[in-house]
């Protein structure tokens, strides 16, 4: 990774329908050539390890699936992410904030960094997102190039 880039950190689990939205997020903004200059991770979770990773970035931009039975699925949702210490949450389901608050607790940094979700309501196995989360594939596409290359902070 190259320092001083937006760096897009895209999370889900495959093999549970639409809890994959974050690896297709990630598999077109990897194609799309307006990420030239953005770096692009996909992963199952959010690990302490990402901390390094981010340390060095301009912004962040988490990208993530949000089952939240409020919310009609295919909703997008973009919300500002602050470094927060969830000591509980270190073993599994490690939350962005918790990742923020490692970098700046490690390394003394933390860049400014973005939530971008997407509401689903079922994340039961399966191989394909449903329709209502499929739609929404091509707004976040947009919505995170937009937050990548928009030169304010995020």
């Amino acid at each position: 990774m190259t320092g001083h880039r937006p760096l897009v950190i895209a999370y889900g689990n495959r093999l549970r329908g639409d809890d994959a939205i974050g690896w297709v997020v990630a598999d077109a903004l990897r194609d799309d050539v307006r990420m030239e200059s953005v770096d692009v991770l996909a992963v199952h979770q959010l690990t302490p390890d990402l901390a390094n990773e981010m340390t060095s970035a301009s912004r962040v931009v988490f990208v993530d699936a949000r089952l939240d039975p409020a919310l009609a699925p295919g909703v997008v949702a973009v919300d500002i992410v602050l470094p927060a210490f969830d000591a509980g949450s270190m073993t599994h389901n490690v939350g962005a904030g918790t990742i923020l608050s490692l970098g700046e607790a490690l390394y003394g940094v933390h860049p400014p960094a973005v939530a971008v979700t997407v509401a689903i309501n079922s994340v039961e196995p399966g191989a394909d997102l449903s329709d209502a989360v499929g739609a929404s594939v091509s707004q976040l596409v947009e919505t995170v190039i937009r937050l990548c290359t928009e030169t304010s902070d995020a």
